[in-house]
């Protein structure tokens, strides 16, 4: 396994059976999505709704927000309601209702068992007849459910405009009033929760489980989870138990066998590394990349706050201005824009230190390409907010407004606008590695690979460009988590390992061979589960049984990397107290090992919570998601991020002493704010509405009833100590940064009235 030669190989053949299986895959959601009626009519011929009322209706609910406000088929916020499983609830329970006064003069709840078991067997059977006939593409219903569909349309009618009957469900679910005035939209997006309804409450052709794999959870129907998921989690224990073994096994045998003795150097290879003008022009990326995080934890608490108040904030009615489906909107997608930055300005910064090359120009492009992100940012948002005030028009939503897609909101003019700009920053960092590219350093595996994964972060965001907008919803699903998983977990993940190993052999902290070795290694290791990993996204967005099966397989692999980098932790932390020039470089390692942790954590425990089928299934749309959606995003991607960019700072003012004591402040408050907000809030939360949706089904779990009861009041009130302190941290790094430019201080200077930890720095670094 030390033939750099062979690992190429062995990576190469990876990714062209895995994505070649992922290709197969969504020809095979394309093949076996629920259909698309073209009419849905009662016995007696009344059309209920058409295929333009449920298509129109899409584009109601993505103009709202979309998966911002409740979510569909479990994807989406966490407030509201799931519509898809509240829909399906309300239609059981209208259909309870009439046959309970029909056939015994009474309501359903007043009912004896027997009573109700004879209903309920009726109402399954009524409900799980698959009724779509493919020739007329046309949906027969009975009378009976035709008119319970009539009157559960009636309910959403009234609470997405402004009646006062609902206001109070509108307050609990933080719906701003008349979310969707017009009343011909608010018919037509009731189509479109009742489509999704009827698949995930409607058995596949010739067999016995729904189009979404009987989730949700609904005892009246029977849906409950399919063998397939009882079996498929126990093997995804068995693959993660095997994996973590086998990699013990490889890591006890090779690990440091040939490794020659590395001799450190007596001083810091970088500290003279002189800064290209492009190099410098980076910093202004960094500068927005802090505005923008700061903007992002504003908007976060604001969400979190919509939960207890509803359409106010601490009193104020900020619900008409900036409603909850936006201030989310933001929240989510500021999260991913400022960690690109990181990478971006990364990117951009270290290709022409690893090549000794300013190609001519270079700077002009770096400074376009920030303007770009500036109007892109500046455009999208202020099209996402004309959107979801309903000023934009259905018309233009798709192309500028809300795509109505979490972490793909953006309109669909302004993500070919990104993607234009990552081409650009393909071609700036490509052309800056060319001459290493070329050469026959020794460092040119690790180069090469830095490049590809430039590559593929560039390419892969064109995966946000293959729907249109009436794209089959399960083929949306499908491309949607190319982007979130592949571009964002995967490609940038490749890129920051070589960025990092780059940087330490150039610090002359690793051998070339052995970095090499170990990055195309941990490559291939990340990639093995990453991308067919990909899967467990879609167990329940209309799949067949196959995605299921694969997605539980190998997102179990994707863990087994995780269990393994507490040792290269141990080593980076080694390394970072290697020489004593390294006490310059302590706290951007410091962010490395926290990645490390929270990469086992965030990324390990908490995803595999979720990951297996059997408890995905309960589990989605719950608040145990984002336990690992925050402490992976920012644990993991965040803290890498933050690292990347200290490096880059490092090197923009190598003769700077830092305010160290600000820093390690930052990163203390940074990892006890996520870990209390993690323990706090979302953990408990998340576990009080699984015994609920166990209990109960997953409607309940959602449902008002549940979520404005005093104990999960009190429970999102504690996030406020984690949030604080959170925020505090990210308050102090933009202080530590903005100190850098407006209060420069070189090593050995005379230190001013800070607390003495400025003095001692200096102190350090003239030893060194």
């Amino acid at each position: 396994m030390n033939s750099t030669k062979t690992l190429w190989g062995l990576l190469a053949a990876l990714l062209i059976a895995s994505f070649g299986v992922l290709l197969w895959t969504g020809e095979q959601i394309y093949q076996k999505a629920p259909p698309m009626p073209e009419r849905v009519v009662s016995a007696d011929g009344k059309v209920v709704y058409t295929r333009d009322d449920i298509e129109k209706g899409r584009q109601v609910w993505q103009s709202m927000g979309g998966m911002q406000l409740g979510s569909i088929w479990g994807h989406g916020a966490y407030v509201a309601p799931d519509w898809s499983a509240d829909f399906l609830h309300r239609e059981i329970m209208a259909l309870l209702g009439a046959w309970a006064q029909r056939d015994f003069g009474k309501s359903y709840d007043a009912l004896n068992e027997e009573q109700k078991a004879a209903l309920q067997g009726r109402v399954k059977a009524r409900m799980r007849a698959n009724t779509y006939d493919a020739a007329t593409q046309t949906i027969t219903l009975g009378a009976d459910r035709a008119a319970a569909i009539a009157a559960v349309a009636s309910h959403y009618e009234s609470l997405f405009g402004d009646d006062p009957q609902t206001a109070q469900l509108r307050d609990d679910y933080a719906m701003k009033d008349n979310t969707v005035p017009d009343a011909e939209n608010r018919r037509a997006l009731t189509a479109f929760f009742w489509w999704t309804a009827w698949a995930a409450g409607t058995d596949r052709p010739d067999d016995d489980i729904t189009y979404t794999n009987n989730w949700p959870s609904e005892p009246l129907i029977g849906n409950a989870p399919p063998p397939s998921t009882f079996l498929w989690s126990a093997f995804s224990v068995l693959f993660l138990i095997a994996g973590i073994a086998l990699l013990g096994w490889h890591y006890a045998v090779t690990h440091d066998a040939g490794a020659e003795p590395q001799r450190l150097p007596d001083f810091d290879p970088m500290r003279h590394v002189q800064a290209t003008p492009s190099m410098l022009a980076t910093a202004k990326y960094f500068w927005v990349l802090l505005a923008l995080f700061l903007v992002q934890i504003l908007f976060g608490a604001m969400t979190a706050h919509y939960q207890i108040e509803g359409q106010y904030v601490y009193g104020f009615k900020l619900a008409d201005l900036l409603p909850y489906s936006i201030t989310r909107t933001w929240h989510t997608q500021l999260a991913v824009l400022w960690i690109a930055l990181a990478w971006l300005g990364t990117g951009l910064y270290i290709a022409p230190a690893v090549s000794g090359y300013e190609p001519r120009f270079q700077r002009l492009g770096v400074n376009v390409l920030w303007l770009c992100l500036l109007v892109i940012v500046v455009g999208a948002f202020a099209g996402q907010w004309l959107a979801v005030m309903q000023k934009l028009g259905l018309p233009n939503n798709f192309m500028f407004g809300h795509q109505g897609w979490e972490y793909a909101d953006m309109g669909r003019f302004w993500q070919w606008f990104l993607f234009i700009g990552l081409m650009l920053w393909l071609f700036l960092v490509g052309r800056a590695l060319w001459p290493t590219l070329r050469g026959q350093s020794e460092a040119r595996s690790i180069v090469m690979l830095l490049f590809l994964s430039t590559v593929a972060i560039g390419v892969f965001f064109g995966a946000a460009l293959m729907w249109g907008e009436h794209t089959a919803l399960s083929v949306v699903e499908y491309w949607r988590w190319w982007l979130v998983h592949l571009w964002v977990e995967g490609f940038f993940e490749v890129f920051a390992t070589a960025v990092i190993a780059f940087l330490f052999t150039r610090l002359g902290l690793l051998q070339v061979r052995m970095a090499t070795v170990a990055v195309l290694f941990a490559t291939i290791v990340f990639r093995a589960g990453g991308v067919l990993g990909t899967l467990h996204h879609l167990y329940f967005s209309g799949t067949p049984t196959p995605v299921l099966a694969l997605g539980a397989s190998f997102s179990a692999l994707e863990v087994v990397p995780l269990a393994y980098i507490g040792f290269e932790a141990y080593h980076t932390y080694r390394l970072g107290g290697a020489t004593q020039w390294m006490r310059r470089y302590r706290w951007p390692v410091m962010f490395f090992i926290a990645v490390a942790f929270w990469n086992l954590v965030g990324a390990g425990l908490f995803g595999f919570l979720v990951n297996p089928p059997l408890s995905l299934y309960y589990m989605q749309g719950l608040n145990l998601t984002p336990l690992h959606g925050h402490t992976a995003l920012f644990g993991v991607y965040g803290m890498l991020g933050i690292g990347l960019v200290l490096f880059c700072l490092r090197g923009m003012k190598p003769d700077l002493a830092w305010p160290e004591g600000i820093l390690k402040f930052s990163f203390w408050c940074f990892n006890i704010g996520l870990a209390l907000m993690a323990l706090l809030t979302l953990l408990p939360l998340g576990t009080l509405q699984l015994f609920a949706a166990l209990k109960h089904g997953y409607w309940y779990a959602r449902s008002e009833t549940f979520m404005q009861q005093p104990i999960i009041d009190l429970l999102v009130w504690m996030r406020v100590p984690g949030d604080t302190i959170f925020a505090i941290g990210a308050l102090a790094l933009a202080v530590f940064v903005i100190g850098l430019w407006v209060f420069p201080r070189r090593e050995g200077e005379p230190a001013r009235q800070d607390g003495g930890e400025a003095t001692r720095t200096a102190r350090r670094g003239a030893a060194e």
